[in-house]
């Protein structure tokens, strides 16, 4: 299918030109080699603006000119540079005022590998390969000449080799014609040369043997790169099709892309939500981990917003649409994956000029094995070489042989695909983890990074304020001081009273009493009268003028000795340690009572993560140096907070300014800094550092587009499998290539010496590293983030 839309620019006469994007599945695209042909064959087609070429993903997005060239002209050119367009619609509506609209293709569609003409062909080739050989070795008796050319008799063994040749090898040899009209160097073009210029000169083994084996080895790299485009298929099928829609009154099924923002969708149990939106009836545990990661399912009801991919478990729910297909939240990552899949990370752009300069060479040398020896050598020469001894003669069919071994040799596949089979298979082994990669280029600064600097609310800490202690003064019980706290606090909107509230209704607290008279006492606390007594909630501060005494108890937060001093009220008594010690945690206390005495105190904090003391421990075991914490919150919490999860340092009340040269500091002492903040009041930190990462971006658009690496859910733990991933990556690039490189260079050496032979040099040379490089990238699925079921 393809996906067409309009845009209008701005002509020299001061009209409006209007482009067409057409997006077509090329599934045979697979290999840089292969796009830098259809490039060159989109470039000759007037009036095509632009062209992106994905062949991780096997689909070509074409920008161009409706008044100058159509869609079926692009097809039409990637076709004659050899691949086959599977998806695509004839644009001769092209004309007209809007652009017709269909499904974009994201990714090419799966292919039947074994199955397909080109396969039969091979095995066919292989069946008559394998009849030649038995004639030519075994049956030697029935191998009879059986006609001759240009008086050069052939034998059942050759024709049979030759029957192999025009069945595996001229699809081959018609890749290699495109690829010269195309002036395109590349395998295609070096195996169809070794295959027409071995049958010409009657070497039938060679020429048969290479074109089955070199056709084997297209199919298996066909099947691996279908295997790593798996990955983001399944993240496209995420969300359905189809949605169910209340129109009228009644049920109705429609496309997902015909819902209309403001529509109702039904979704029923265990169903998938087909859009994002807003819960308007029903509840239900939702399982949101194809877009957060996380695997505990989260109850949503009236108000909550779901988004598209996400599965309900259990119950009944009417959603709001909130936005469109295309512009929901799963597309968004979708879009993003793609994108960053096509961006080249340095050690791609430098594979592709190493390969520029390498082909050439191997070609060079390749011709002047053929032809210089059989010129110098005059008579056999030999030589003694790790204990063998090796004959060198003159003979031209022997060098020729070993030219075309080096041909084979010359192509750069393995290499040039060694770095994006890592990073398709990183950035989306991550996306199924609920982490969104921007780009290769970050995956790979990721796991390089010496320091880490971590924001502390809402990255650390939940960034919601709770109740996290209740300390009641003598006779005064639990029930009873919440009960009076929430009753004071009712009336009052500040966050710290939300707090108060949502532990009260948690510990059953009803029959709230209703105060009178009540007032907020600024930047103090607030009071009313219930039961005929004016009660107070507030501040420490607030207190002591009501004339408690309570500074000597509290000087240990300027790092003065906590006193045992007690405090004498109506109600009992109240620990001044308890006091102190609530206050070194970064707690904000909350007393509660009369001028006369005190029913106890409500601490309220930013509670921290459960995850966040492990992650920050999972780090330094992975090899992160220095885990710093910076926040604009005051020194005592950030103190706290720092202890308890354990990072190395600690900076304080930053302003946003002061977090980006405290990132510079870092960065000077520690080398590469990734930054994780919430993407928007941490920005300019976030864009200073090396990598910046936003923490639960999965409903902040900001997030997703300013962050390189977004973390989608709220989980911390998710970030030591971010580097373990990144890391992994780095050394599984570096392994891809090296190896094959290594391999290509042996094999290079062997040549000449008589040791590597054609069939060696496809299988190991070729088709064995193109699949082993590919294997090895899809070891970076197995990387999967830590579990802790006592922290869910």
């Amino acid at each position: 299918m393809s996906d067409e839309s309009n845009a209008t620019r701005g002509t020299e006469g001061g009209g409006q030109r209007r482009e067409l994007t057409a997006r077509l599945a090329v599934p045979e695209m697979d290999c840089p080699s292969c796009a830098g042909k259809v490039d060159k064959s989109l470039g000759r087609v007037d009036g095509v603006v632009n062209a992106d070429l994905n062949p991780t993903t096997g689909t070509a997005t074409v920008t161009y000119d409706p008044d100058r060239t159509s869609e079926a002209d692009v097809v039409d050119a990637i076709n004659g540079a050899g691949y086959e367009v599977t998806g695509g619609t004839d644009d001769d509506d092209a004309a007209t005022e809007s652009a017709s609209s269909a499904d974009g293709v994201d990714v090419a569609p799966p292919s039947e590998v074994w199955t397909s003409p080109r396969a039969k062909k091979t095995w066919l080739g292989a069946v008559f390969v394998a009849l030649g050989l038995g004639f030519e070795f075994l049956l030697t008796g029935g191998n009879v000449a059986v006609a001759s050319v240009l008086e050069y008799p052939l034998h059942v063994a050759d024709l049979l080799f030759l029957g192999a040749v025009a069945v595996s090898g001229v699809p081959v040899v018609r890749s290699g014609y495109y690829s010269a009209k195309n002036r395109s160097l590349d395998i295609d073009l070096l195996m169809g040369t070794a295959i027409i210029a071995a049958t010409g000169i009657g070497y039938f083994v060679e020429a048969a043997t290479l074109a089955v084996l070199f056709s084997i080895a297209e199919l298996l790299e066909d099947y691996a790169m279908d295997r790593a485009r798996d990955s983001l298929r399944e993240l496209m099928e995420l969300s359905p099709d189809e949605a169910t829609v209340l129109r009228d009154g009644e049920e109705v099924i429609v496309d997902a892309d015909d819902v209309a923002v403001g529509e109702t969708v039904v979704v029923r149990p265990g169903d998938k939500i087909p859009l994002d939106g807003t819960v308007v009836e029903g509840e239900s545990a939702v399982d949101e981990s194809p877009i957060t990661g996380e695997s505990v399912p989260v109850d949503k009801s009236v108000g909550d917003e779901v988004y598209a991919g996400a599965i309900t478990e259990e119950g009944y729910l009417e959603v709001e649409v909130t936005s469109s297909a295309g512009d929901s939240t799963l597309s968004r990552i979708i879009e993003l994956v793609q994108g960053a899949q096509a961006e080249q990370t340095e050690t791609e752009q430098f594979v592709d000029r190493f390969a520029g300069y390498y082909t050439p060479v191997v070609v060079v040398l390749a011709i002047l094995t053929a032809v210089v020896p059989p010129l110098v050598i005059t008579n056999p020469v030999t030589a003694g070489v790790a204990g063998y001894e090796l004959v060198f003669a003159g003979d031209w069919g022997t060098w020729f042989v070993r030219g075309l071994t080096l041909l084979v040799i010359a192509c750069p596949c393995a290499f040039v695909i060694s770095t994006p089979v890592s990073v398709v298979s990183g950035i989306t082994s991550a996306a199924k983890n609920g982490v969104l990669i921007k780009g290769g280029n970050h995956l790979e600064a990721m796991g390089e990074v010496d320091a880490v600097a971590l924001d502390k609310t809402g990255t650390l800490t939940k960034g919601e304020l709770a109740v996290t202690d209740v300390v009641p003064v003598g006779d005064t019980d639990e029930a009873t001081l919440l009960r009076h706290a929430a009753g004071l606090e009712r009336r009052s909107e500040h966050p710290i009273a939300a707090a108060i509230l949502a532990r009260a209704d948690e510990a059953g607290a009803t029959d709230l009493p209703e105060p009178t008279g009540f007032e907020s006492l600024t930047g103090k606390g607030i009071r009313g009268e219930i039961g005929g007594e004016t009660y107070y909630a507030g501040k420490p501060a607030l207190f002591e003028e009501l004339g408690f005494d309570l500074s000597r108890e509290r000087s240990a937060t300027d790092g003065g000795v906590v006193s045992t001093d007690t405090v004498e009220s109506g109600s009992g008594s109240f620990d001044g340690e308890t006091l102190a010690a609530l206050e070194r945690e970064g707690k904000t206390v909350v007393l509660v009572g009369t001028e006369t005495g005190l029913l106890g105190a409500i601490a309220i904090a930013d509670e921290v993560r459960p995850a966040s003391g492990r992650a920050v421990e999972r780090l330094r075991e992975l090899g992160v140096e220095r885990v710093v914490m910076l926040t604009g919150d005051n020194e005592g919490t950030a103190r706290a907070i720092a202890e308890q999860v354990g990072v190395d340092d600690y900076r304080a009340e930053l302003l946003p300014d002061e977090k980006v040269a405290a990132v510079e500091a870092l960065q000077a002492t520690s080398g590469d800094v990734a930054m994780v903040g919430d993407g928007i009041n941490d920005a300019p930190a976030l864009a200073t550092a090396e990598v910046g990462i936003a923490m639960g971006a999965v409903g902040t658009d900001t997030a997703l587009e300013t962050a390189d690496i977004a973390l989608m859910g709220d989980d911390i733990g998710k970030l030591p499998y971010l580097y373990e991933l990144s890391h992994t990556a780095n050394g599984v690039i570096r392994q891809n290539v090296w190896a094959s490189l290594g391999v290509k260079a042996l094999l290079a050496l062997g040549v000449p010496l008589g040791l590597v032979s054609v069939a060696l040099a496809v299988v190991v040379g070729d088709m064995g590293m193109s699949l082993g490089v590919t294997g090895n990238a899809m070891r970076l699925a197995n990387v999967e983030p830590e579990t802790h079921p006592d922290l869910e």
